[in-house]
């Protein structure tokens, strides 16, 4: 039998880093990689865009559907979001774009119609996958799983010096409650809660650089996958 294409999953809650680590995980080793977040930013953006009723579920399902999604890269190798022809990538940045994400996330119908556009990032020669429920419920078979975590108030100090650095205006402590109000939204949702896998590897970064941080995730692969 052919042996399943391998996946990484990088599963915790905003501010963790694990769209950073993931990232550079993936050019280590030369694997395609999914931000499944983005894509959730991403069917925000274009519900805003097209006045899509919030509170409407299979509303928003139907929009998810036809929403087209690119990752791509700039000159400089940055990565870009393109949203039905559109570049969102600076309005997915926003913490009102993560709320409406985390909020929309929580309808079965539209975690349903997103399934299989991430199932098709599952390509040679591996992938690794960031989000909230990729070791649980989009690639439960993986073989390697990591759940990434920081204390709340560490996660909200990078996520404002994120924010900073593009320029966006951010309060440091508003950032706080709403990271602290999204763990408990994500955590006590019925649909996909936010959980380690059972056989995920727990590392919090709390104190952690993020050099260590990509060893210990790349520790967590056979030696035979970390070879290029």
């Amino acid at each position: 039998m052919t042996k399943p294409i391998p996946v990484l999953t990088i599963d915790g809650p905003s501010g963790s880093g694990k769209g950073t680590i993931s990232r550079a995980v993936a050019q280590r080793l030369g694997w395609h990689y999914l931000d499944s977040g983005a894509i959730y930013r991403a069917v925000g953006q274009a519900a805003a865009w097209e006045g899509v009723d919030f509170t409407d579920p299979e509303d928003v399902a139907a929009c998810a559907a036809r929403t087209e999604i690119r990752f791509i890269s700039d000159g400089e190798g940055e990565p870009h979001v393109v949203v039905n022809g559109k570049d969102a990538t600076r309005a997915l940045h926003t913490e009102a774009a993560g709320a409406l994400a985390s909020a929309i996330a929580a309808y079965p119908a539209v975690r349903v119609a997103l399934v299989d556009l991430q199932l098709r990032f599952r390509q040679k020669p591996g992938l690794v996958a960031d989000g909230r429920d990729m070791g649980t419920i989009i690639f439960p078979d993986a073989a390697h799983k990591v759940f990434l975590t920081a204390s709340a108030s560490e996660r909200a100090k990078r996520r404002y010096k994120q924010l900073k650095d593009k320029g966006v205006s951010v309060n440091l402590d508003s950032l706080l409650h709403e990271i602290t109000a999204r763990d408990e939204r994500d955590a006590g949702r019925a649909v996909a809660p936010l959980k380690p896998a059972a056989d995920a590897v727990i590392l919090d970064s709390t104190a952690m650089p993020i050099t260590e941080v990509i060893e210990r995730v790349l520790a967590v692969l056979p030696e035979s996958l970390r070879r290029r």
